[in-house]
């Protein structure tokens, strides 16, 4: 079973993509911060708890998140030699420029982009380009 993590600070929005890709049996799991995502990326697999999910197979992540963007939270997993091979699909809000998001996605190492709101059929469809 492929693991996803959803990282974004609406949490209604994590538990509806949660949900729905639940029913496609991927196993899911949910950050509201990048520190948070970062923790759980970076996390010992012979702890006891949730977060024994190292490496997770697809990360889906929001850009604008409180404190560290979005951007900046893949330049880090990119960066590390525990998860630089983590897939990483950027979400963006509806207010944020396509353009700009283009020529700065590629810098982050993420492998795509998806503007929101999206229909969970297109969201569905990158994640099995991405990860099967």
């Amino acid at each position: 079973m492929k693991k996803i993590l959803i990282v974004d600070d609406e949490e209604e929005i994590r538990d509806l993509i949660a949900k729905k890709l639940a029913q496609y049996d991927y196993l899911t799991f949910t950050a509201a911060s990048g520190e948070e995502a970062l923790a759980i990326c970076k996390a010992d697999p012979s702890s006891q708890t949730i977060y024994e999910i190292n490496p997770v197979d697809l990360v889906l992540l929001d850009i604008a998140l409180p404190g560290m963007d979005g951007y900046g939270i893949c330049k880090k997993l990119k960066e590390s030699p525990a998860t630089k091979n983590i897939p990483v699909i950027l979400l963006t809000g509806k207010d944020l420029d396509p353009k700009g998001i283009m020529e700065r996605y590629k810098d982050t190492g993420a492998c795509g982009y998806i503007p929101k709101p999206a229909t969970f059929k297109e969201l569905l469809e990158k994640i099995k380009e991405v990860i099967g």
